[in-house]
């Protein structure tokens, strides 16, 4: 491996920092955007549980608001649901763009890697190629051991970048996707607690 890096030059060098960046984030992100720390089965139904029976304290739900990012918006609204159902939606959904602001963390900085590392990698190969062509002017086509090194310095520097690029673009997209269906879960339950402090109808809070 070390030899790898070593053949493709100095642009090996920010290629290995993206991997490096890349999976500290991937393995980050795994650790914070599980569904359960995100949205807690049953939070909302005990929460409301407790509300009726009058149990809910404050102390409680300084627990619940740091505990999870759906306690943070079920929190938000709860302090504001005297205030009017317009009030109430209003708190969810600026508590709620926080936290998805939260949620999307280093997705940008992923994305960028995605994007450039194959550019560093074409980069990469240019610089390879020229090295060739100037070879070839100095010394001719004979020398095939220096026509070799710089073929070869502009592969790798390709293919490491792609091998960064295309993981890096799975995960990102992956990560996306997850937020994206973690938000719809936090939404649903903010109209579910809506609706049960403030609607006309008996609500099913499971």
């Amino acid at each position: 491996m070390f030899e790898l890096i070593v053949a493709g030059g100095w642009l090996m060098l920010p290629i290995v920092a993206c991997s490096v960046v890349a999976l500290a984030i991937c393995l980050e992100r795994l650790m914070v955007l599980r569904p359960r720390k995100i949205t807690p089965p049953g939070l909302l139904a005990q929460v409301w549980e407790m509300t009726r029976s009058g149990t809910l304290t404050a102390e409680y739900m300084s627990v619940i608001r740091q505990e999870s990012p759906l306690g943070r918006i079920i929190v938000a609204g709860m302090n504001n649901s005297r205030h009017g159902r317009d009030i109430m939606k209003e708190s969810i959904q600026e508590e709620a763009s926080h936290v998805v602001h939260d949620m999307e963390r280093f997705l940008n900085p992923l994305g960028t890697i995605a994007a450039i590392t194959p550019l560093l990698g074409l980069l990469g190969t240019v610089i390879g190629m020229i090295k060739v062509f100037t070879e070839i002017m100095i010394q001719g086509t004979g020398n095939a051991g220096v026509l070799a090194g710089g073929i070869s310095e502009a592969l790798i520097t390709t293919a490491a970048g792609l091998s960064v690029a295309i993981p890096a673009l799975v995960m990102h997209r992956y990560f996306q996707r997850r937020v994206d269906s973690l938000v719809l879960t936090m939404e649903q339950e903010s109209i579910k607690l809506v609706e049960a402090i403030h609607g006309d109808r008996e609500v099913d809070i499971r």
